[in-house]
């Protein structure tokens, strides 16, 4: 369970596009990447279709499960940008066009020369109630409801986007990690590394098997806010894999 101090956060991708494959998402590991960094616990990731209904139901499951949502992709000037309409949905509020959002686009499309038309004026559509989240590289804006901040698919402007927003979110405690490597396989290490796991369930440990060396290579991976324990637990897991090398017959320490 999370302690009292966590902030957590739960990352909704919308797009046909990424699950048909014709787009490859890049937004999620851009959005761990600033989690990360902001001591954010990012604890869970859902991918799904541009359809209303849905979009609805994720963001009210995530919303009241996680300090922050955010979701990426359908706030576009076409038809099946619907991430708008679903979350005024899920918020129960009106979406009319937005009197700031739509300077911000007028004064970009008059210094580029662009039509007004009904279509680009979807993007000024803005749920009753909610802040706009600057976009410096298109100007169409995002937007924060509660605590759901709906922002661009386009990785570009999704990264301009969190920038913008990170002022105005709080931290959690940093996690450090300490990655020690082994020179034998999963299942030698598994029984030992549960132990530990059991021993130290403040740290969490995982393993990763290494894949494409000349040899066989496990890395197992330590994560924890509790510099101490982390760094006890480590110890205790460099002993073990000097152990499991020993008896193997390698003449290898373990090596972070």
């Amino acid at each position: 369970m999370p302690s009292a101090d966590s902030v957590t956060a739960g990352l909704l991708v919308i797009g046909d596009e990424i699950l048909s494959g014709r787009t490859k998402d890049v937004n999620i590991g851009a959005t761990a990447d600033f989690c990360t960094d902001l001591g954010i616990d990012l604890k869970e990731v859902r991918v799904i279709s541009d359809e209303t209904d849905e979009i609805v139901v994720a963001v009210n499951a995530l919303r009241a499960r996680y300090t922050y949502v955010f979701t990426t992709g359908g706030i576009g000037p076409t038809h099946d940008d619907i991430t708008a309409d679903a979350v005024a949905k899920a918020f129960g509020v009106a979406l009319p066009i937005n009197a700031q959002a739509r300077a911000l686009l007028e004064a970009r499309w008059q210094q580029t020369g662009t039509e007004v038309n009904a279509a680009r004026l979807r993007m000024a559509r803005i749920p009753e109630g909610a802040d706009l989240i600057v976009n410096s590289v298109s100007a169409a804006p995002g937007f924060r409801i509660g605590n759901v901040h709906v922002m661009a698919g386009v990785p570009l402007i999704m990264r301009a986007m969190l920038e913008a927003i990170a002022p105005t979110l709080k931290g959690g405690k940093k996690v450090m990690s300490v990655t020690v490597k082994a020179a034998v396989g999963e299942g030698t290490l598994g029984g030992p590394l549960g132990e530990l796991q059991a021993l130290y369930r403040d740290v969490k440990m995982g393993s990763y098997p290494q894949m494409g060396k000349d040899r066989v290579m496990t890395e197992l991976v330590l994560r924890s806010s509790d510099p101490v324990l982390l760094e006890e637990a480590a110890d205790k897991v460099r002993t073990m894999v000097a152990a499991a090398h020993a008896e193997a017959g390698i003449d290898l320490p373990a090596q972070d």
